[in-house]
């Protein structure tokens, strides 16, 4: 991941990001989301047998993945959405 997110377990964690580092945070977390279900898919192919245990811990790292992604997408639009207003607030122009 990002080496500035050193110990990141949740984007809210990094109070200094901004949307843009939000929405790459989260871009890479469904990417990595998106190789493991892949890889799951193929090794469901090629295999005679699926160990369920291993199959469910794969199922639930790619829901944390997904949750992390969505929890990045969520904070940059909120982020946005204060920056927007803060500068409404400011006399600022909004489009």
């Amino acid at each position: 991941m990002n080496a500035s997110r050193k110990n990141c377990t949740s984007c809210r964690a990094d109070a200094c990001a901004n949307p843009h580092d939000l929405l790459n945070e989260a871009t890479e977390w469904l990417q990595y989301a998106r190789g493991l279900t892949q890889l799951l898919a193929e090794l469901i192919h090629e295999s005679d047998a699926v160990d369920c245990g291993r199959m469910a811990i794969g199922l639930e790292s790619i829901a944390a993945m997904t949750r992390m992604g969505l929890q990045c997408t969520a904070d940059a639009h909120a982020r946005m959405s204060w920056e927007r207003a803060a500068a409404r607030e400011n006399g600022g122009r909004c489009e």
